[in-house]
């Protein structure tokens, strides 16, 4: 048997089928539906070692998961007492035999009615980020734990944590209205952000960890843009950031998983078809009057997608990030623009608006004084980038910097 097969089903699978389930149970009976999907693919685990893959495994595995669902309520009270009673009167389409629906449409319904459920804000965002990774993901514990450089204890009791709070608050399983996109469209797109965050730089040794993080918030990000009423300029300009910067996603590290800085990066190794991705889904986002810090940001990302390193192309940059911090200021968005100064009126001024920011406690703010210092003041660079190294957390990180302070090339003894 194909031994990558039951892994790749499980990611693509397995969380669609939980998405129907708990759509047609509700939140309150949602370990139900994991444990049925977690028991259809156990027995495909099972039969198809001594049977071999069935002609078509996805469709295998829809069936099973139908019928372990119809003989699970079979065999339990809870199903006349509660769960039917909450379909019956829930849905217009109650259907005593419980027909479960796994259509293509009804699977993106379903997802669709998940992810604004997860992303409720009666949960906090690293909640609702192992939330979103477990059930519309398909992670598993450990693979969330590794995420956050946590162990699976505490990952189980958070997402624990974050299920029975969105049970104690009632939250409704349910595809949203227009009033109720709009007002939660912000939380939905700020988590699947966080997530694509979370893979783009993670403190996680595990590369690959990584880009399927970012390969789920992408996969999220469409399934809105697919649906009418979350097709919105916002939700373009998020994917349209994400596309950008996953373009250059196989330049930025090494074998070895090391960072390679923007400045080093092999532009032939940037992915040409997710540029021109991005770009689609950046036209698309200026419809309308919307301007969100995704369209900034999309913005910035798509300057940096583009090779050659010309004036005009820092002094867009510079613009956009004046526009973002106008917009949502944020320490590091500071910090980013101050970089882009730099490249437009030169390192001593740039020096001067970043010691301003004075980020005691960030390893970047050091590392980028340390650059803007290298040929103005090569020892106050050296001290710059020893105290980045000091508070850098990986040993990415950390050899970035080591690297950087033998460029220096100043001798022991004058350091």
């Amino acid at each position: 048997m194909n031994q990558e097969l039951i892994p790749n089903l499980f990611r693509t699978e397995y969380q669609k089928i939980v998405s129907v389930l708990c759509h047609l149970f509700g939140i309150h009976h949602i370990e139900i539906a994991e444990d049925i999907v977690s028991d259809t693919f156990l027995a495909a685990s099972e039969t198809w070692a001594i049977k071999g893959i069935p002609e078509n495994p996805t469709a295998w595995l829809y069936t099973v998961a139908k019928n372990k669902t119809k003989n699970y309520f079979k065999r339990n009270d809870i199903f006349e007492k509660k769960i039917i009673t909450e379909i019956k009167y829930n849905s217009a389409l109650y259907n005593p035999e419980i027909d479960i629906d796994l259509s293509d449409q009804n699977i993106a319904d379903s997802q669709l009615a998940m992810i604004f459920t997860i992303c409720n804000p009666c949960n906090g965002d690293e909640a609702q980020i192992a939330l979103a990774l477990n059930l519309l993901c398909g992670f598993g514990i450990n693979e969330i734990a590794d995420a956050f450089l946590s162990n699976k204890e505490v990952i189980y009791k958070r997402i624990n944590r974050a299920k029975e709070k969105l049970k104690e608050e009632n939250i409704k399983i349910q595809n949203p209205n227009s009033v109720e996109i709009k007002e939660r469209i912000d939380t939905v797109l700020k988590t699947i952000y966080l997530l694509f965050s979370e893979g783009y730089y993670s403190t996680s040794q595990n590369t690959t960890l990584r880009k399927d993080l970012c390969a789920e918030a992408m996969r999220l990000t469409f399934l809105l843009i697919q649906n009418q009423s979350t097709n919105l300029p916002e939700t373009n300009a998020l994917m349209a950031l994400m596309c950008f910067h996953s373009s250059r996603f196989e330049a930025r590290t090494t074998e070895n998983g090391e960072i390679i800085l923007y400045e080093d990066q092999d532009e032939s190794l940037w992915n040409q078809e997710l540029i021109d991705k991005g770009t689609y889904f950046l036209s698309q986002s200026s419809s309308g009057n919307t301007l969100t810090k995704y369209h900034l940001e999309a913005g910035i990302a798509y300057w940096h997608t583009q090779k050659k390193d010309t004036p005009e192309k820092w002094q867009n940059i510079l613009e956009l990030y004046n526009n973002l911090i106008i917009l949502e200021y944020s320490p590091i968005v500071a910090l980013n623009r101050t970089y882009a100064l730099s490249k437009v009126i030169g390192n001593p001024e740039a020096i001067v608006e970043a010691e301003k920011l004075n980020l005691i406690d960030n390893h970047f703010y050091y590392f980028l004084l340390g650059n803007l210092y290298v040929g103005f003041d090569d020892k106050k660079a050296l001290q710059h980038f020893k105290t980045a190294f000091g508070l850098a957390k990986t040993i990415s990180d950390k050899n970035i910097i080591t690297k950087n302070i033998e460029k220096l090339n100043i001798p022991k003894s004058q350091e």
